[in-house]
């Protein structure tokens, strides 16, 4: 039974669980956009937290958020292993980290995709996420990334 898991500072099975996310970020996405070297850092983060999901012994994906102020936050990474994918993983995350960052209060979500991962694109738009702009050269001079949002209704 799949579980999705808050990584918490003080795990002891901090040590592990990073380990096999920076593996899977590895093997994803390309070095130069790969957080692989800065993953730990990244995560000491006041201000960033992990979901993973937990498949027995296995992580079958992970996704990292942050909200850099009071009034938005960000998906800085979602990414499901390749014999994981189709099975509902990537939203399952999704939708628990856009409930973590609602806890928050934020008014808005962003996060940025290249347009060729349709699965992606699909995921985030079937969630309510919006194409805000085309950024040029995001990952690199010939990688562009739509920019895209969430936005919640403030009572």
């Amino acid at each position: 039974m799949a579980e999705i898991v808050e990584l918490q500072r003080n795990s002891a099975n901090w040590v592990k669980v990073v380990d096999d996310i920076v593996r899977i970020e590895k093997k994803i996405f390309p070095k130069h956009e790969s957080l692989a070297r800065s993953f730990d850092e990244e995560l000491k983060k006041k201000n960033s937290g992990l979901l993973y999901t937990q498949l027995g012994e296995d992580i079958a994906g992970y996704v990292m958020y942050s909200w850099p102020s009071s009034l938005s936050a960000c998906i800085t990474k979602l990414a499901v292993k390749e014999n994981y994918r189709g099975q509902g993983h990537g939203e399952k995350l999704l939708k628990a980290a856009v409930q973590k960052c609602r806890t928050r209060n934020v008014h808005r979500i962003s996060l940025h995709v290249d347009p060729t991962r349709t699965a992606a694109m699909q995921l985030y738009k079937k969630l309510g996420f919006q194409v805000d702009t085309l950024v040029e050269g995001y990952y690199s001079s010939d990688r562009n990334a739509y920019r895209m949002y969430l936005d919640f209704d403030m009572e």
